[in-house]
């Protein structure tokens, strides 16, 4: 069962990496234009709003990735030192905290896309509605938050001895 679930949440994890792939993509593209256009005295209007809601999607869209792969900062001054026993329940430790802030996160800026809805919130030149990305990072938030529960779940499975 943990592998079956294992394997979808891969999926799941791939989509949001492609998808803030290709925030990425269009950033640079918005980036490149404005910088040519402010060159040709003609800069392209919203290029800051598009980049500010595209490092939304960027960033969220690939933190569950980086956790899957490692990716996160670790200070390990102490892991030599402790035992495999502590350094596991550590990293087990690790995975539902980081859930738990990931989750509180998404609760957090759901709430806040609530209220940006209500006021009719947007961004300054171009009036993107910001509820929208306020949604899309709640979703990339709780993905990530899933695949470190799922590192946890699938720590505490495997044997005493194993490691994230």
């Amino acid at each position: 069962m943990l592998a079956r679930l294992d394997r979808a949440a891969d999926l799941l994890i791939r989509l949001c990496a492609g998808l803030g792939t290709i925030g990425l993509f269009v950033v640079v593209v918005v980036i490149l234009r404005d910088v040519v256009g402010r060159n040709m005295m003609q800069p392209l209007a919203g290029a800051q709003d598009i980049a500010q809601m595209g490092m939304v999607i960027i960033v969220f869209g690939g933190m569950a990735l980086c956790d899957r792969r490692g990716g996160h900062v670790a200070v390990d001054v102490f892991e030599r030192v402790f035992p495999g026993w502590l350094n596991r329940w550590a990293d087990i430790l690790s995975a539902f905290l980081g859930a738990a802030i990931f989750l509180g996160i998404a609760w957090t800026v759901y709430d806040s896309s609530r209220i940006s809805q209500m006021l009719n919130l947007s961004t300054n030149v171009i009036r993107l509605p910001k509820a929208q990305f306020q949604w899309a990072l709640c979703g990339f938030a709780l993905v990530t938050a899933a695949g470190m529960l799922l590192r946890a779940l699938v720590l505490l499975a495997a044997r005493p001895g194993a490691r994230a």
